[in-house]
């Protein structure tokens, strides 16, 4: 029996990085998968890999017009959800002086909008039966970084949203824990497409080097699991102690 025997996902941004990863991890444990991102054709080539483990579906997670659907699909095709990881995602190199409005609200509506989104359904459909949201943040969340104002702020407030719905569910007598994984830089398609930093970046890390997605994804199987049963409106941080210095 794997740790999450039983258990039904939903991950968004699944068809690669920690959302990816996350997907295998899980299925590896026993549950079933609704993968979704925005690229259908990526996606769809990444579920067929799991079988009847898995299905894909193409969403924007900042439409709120496509939350019921997903959640509709994964009922009918594997049962009631009960395991959510918002881990869609983007990034945007800015600055607080130089910041342009478009890129701002862009970076906020999938960052922030798909998180608070994805809280606001999977507590609609888990609080008769319970489960586990995990929001995937970031030490962005946790300090300020000069070049990523923007995701700064999204990020910043998924940390305070996470603990202000995890009190809420906690409220109602909700069966519903609710945490945050902040990464430090990992070896994601993200981080990897900027080659030229990456010297730079795992200098910042006093392990000496990046993550690796499957380290995140671990994270990520602990709190979908019975095992973390008593953690909620919790940070969890893994960075390589980058947050420690």
């Amino acid at each position: 029996m794997g740790e999450l025997e039983g258990k039904i996902a939903i991950v968004t941004g699944a068809a690669k990085g920690f959302g990816l990863a996350s997907t295998k991890a899980f299925i590896d444990e026993g549950a079933k998968v609704v993968m979704t991102d925005v690229d259908d054709a990526e996606g769809q080539k990444q579920a067929e890999q799991f079988g009847d483990k898995a299905i894909f579906i193409k969403q924007d997670v900042s439409d709120e017009s496509s939350w019921p659907e997903v959640f509709k699909k994964a009922e009918e095709t594997f049962g009631p959800v009960n395991v959510l990881l918002n881990n869609a995602g983007i990034l945007l190199f800015d600055n607080a002086e130089d910041v342009k409005m478009e890129d701002f609200h862009k970076i906020l509506s999938v960052d922030l909008d798909g998180v608070m989104l994805g809280q606001k359904y999977a507590i609609k459909h888990m609080k008769k039966n319970g489960g586990s949201i995990i929001n995937l943040c970031s030490i962005a969340g946790l300090i300020g970084i000069p070049n990523l104002f923007s995701y700064n702020a999204a990020k910043g407030a998924v940390r305070l949203i996470t603990k202000s719905a995890a009190l809420y569910c906690c409220d109602k007598n909700y069966p519903i824990r609710i945490n945050s994984v902040h990464p430090g830089y990992a070896h994601t398609p993200m981080v990897d497409a900027y080659p030229e930093m990456r010297t730079s970046l795992e200098a910042l890390h006093p392990m000496g080097r990046l993550g690796n997605a499957d380290e995140i994804a671990n994270m990520c199987v602990f709190l979908a699991s019975d095992r973390s049963s008593f953690s909620t409106g919790s940070e969890f941080v893994t960075d390589g102690g980058y947050t420690a210095q």
